[in-house]
């Protein structure tokens, strides 16, 4: 098992490889106007919508027909799929590994919270600090 910092360490490498394919590909995050960010995370979010309806084929989940197999290996290339738009939408919004290893660190701590109290109201200002 890897440690918190080696696994950082793999977080930041993964940012870095995305960032170079995007540049590759045409699409520079740094100094985005808000117009191109908004264009970014519409098109990495269709995108992923796409992935994870790709990802859903890869199950049985239609339970009328018989003829479908559960597909791992497709399923776990779709979540890797998933993870390329991620990093880039997260990178669009200025984030950096760090950036969104901290947050979901904070975030996972409100989950846990949430799940401590029944989660029985919604309270809007739990997630303010992230």
């Amino acid at each position: 098992m890897f440690s918190a910092m080696e696994n950082r360490d793999q977080l930041r490498e993964l940012f870095r490889m995305q960032q170079a394919l995007n540049e590759r590909i045409g699409v520079n995050t740094a100094g985005m106007t808000d117009e191109q960010k908004t264009t970014w995370i519409l098109n990495y979010c269709r995108a992923m919508s796409q992935e994870l309806a790709e990802l859903t084929d890869s199950v049985p989940w239609k339970w009328w027909a018989k003829y479908q197999k559960f597909d791992e290996q497709n399923a776990r290339v779709e979540v890797v799929d998933l993870f390329h738009f991620l990093i880039s939408m997260a990178q669009v919004l200025g984030m950096s590994a760090d950036d969104v290893f901290n947050a979901y660190v904070r975030k996972n701590e409100v989950n846990l919270k949430r799940q401590e109290t029944g989660y029985i109201v919604k309270d809007h200002e739990d997630s303010k600090h992230i």
